[in-house]
């Protein structure tokens, strides 16, 4: 019994992890959700390469399939749900790491907070717009940006993983 208290004790972080990120994106969201200042496109300009807009995204990264009839708000909740539930397999089966299961919990936040919103507003709320000039980046949220740091993080342990082992041994 010790040692499934230690091993749940162990997802604890990863856990708290994951509801934080979710908390937060949220919280962000429903702030500029519910800020008069944000209309549907409208560019608040913050600095000369940063604005706050409030966009809709009812496809995937950089509105992929956005236009289509709306099965694709199914089908990216559904692997966003399928997609969270290996991570979280992963995230128990490295618990007692710390690389892995951070990039893990910052990836399922991300991608929970994103299903969140298709169900919520059956669209992902965006409203991070970064730019250089006229050349714009597709806006962007919080969630998707956990996502990408969790990404970055899961390749960075890959590659460490992969110069940290020993070559093998031919016999």
């Amino acid at each position: 019994m010790p040692d499934i208290r230690n091993a749940l004790r162990a997802m604890t972080p990863w856990l708290a992890l994951i509801i934080l990120v979710i908390v937060l994106d949220q919280l962000t969201k429903a702030w500029v959700l519910a800020s008069p200042s944000f209309t549907h496109g409208r560019q608040v300009e913050v600095t000369f390469f940063f604005n706050l807009v409030l966009a809709f995204n009812r496809g995937a990264a950089f509105s992929f399939l956005a236009d289509r009839s709306g099965w694709q708000h199914w089908f990216f909740a559904g692997l966003a749900l399928a997609v969270s539930a290996w991570l979280l397999a992963l995230t128990w089966q490295h618990r007692f790491e710390r690389l892995l299961p951070s990039a893990f919990a910052l990836i399922i936040g991300g991608a929970l907070g994103n299903v969140i919103d298709r169900f919520n507003h059956g669209a992902v709320v965006d409203f991070l717009s970064f730019h250089a000039g006229p050349y714009y980046w597709p806006a962007f949220n919080l969630a998707d940006s956990a996502i990408v740091l969790g990404v970055i993080l899961m390749l960075i342990g890959q590659f460490r993983a992969t110069t940290d082992t020993p070559p093998e041994n031919p016999t």
